[in-house]
């Protein structure tokens, strides 16, 4: 979907990807030098392991349940609702129930 022509058509952000079974799908929805916005779904289960990136992420839980860490701290996200990674602190992501995010990386 990544285009240097975006288009001004709504899109429904649940119908991007479905859920795969034992698997994370992610689809790039813009990529720019001052941050980018990419969509994931993982099944239940799927993980991204503890890790640290430069940049703040916001992360939008659109449908289900995850369990983020952020330094050393967990949460439970649900449909609905936002959480903020900040940047260089050690974070993880796991699917408690399946979930769609929608992930906001800003560069700057």
């Amino acid at each position: 979907m990544e285009t240097d022509q975006y288009s001004p058509n709504p899109l429904n952000l649940l119908d991007l990807a479905d859920y795969q079974t034992g698997a994370i799908v992610s689809r790039t929805i813009l990529d720019k030098p001052v941050g980018n916005v990419t969509f994931f779904v993982f099944d239940e289960g799927q993980r991204l392991s503890e890790h640290t990136a430069p940049f703040d992420a916001l992360v939008n839980v659109l449908d289900g349940e995850a369990g983020i860490t952020i330094a050393g701290q967990p949460f439970i996200v649900k449909a609905g609702e936002i959480i903020i990674m900040p940047a260089n602190q050690p974070h993880a992501v796991k699917a408690v129930r399946r979930f769609k995010m929608l992930l906001t990386m800003i560069r700057g």
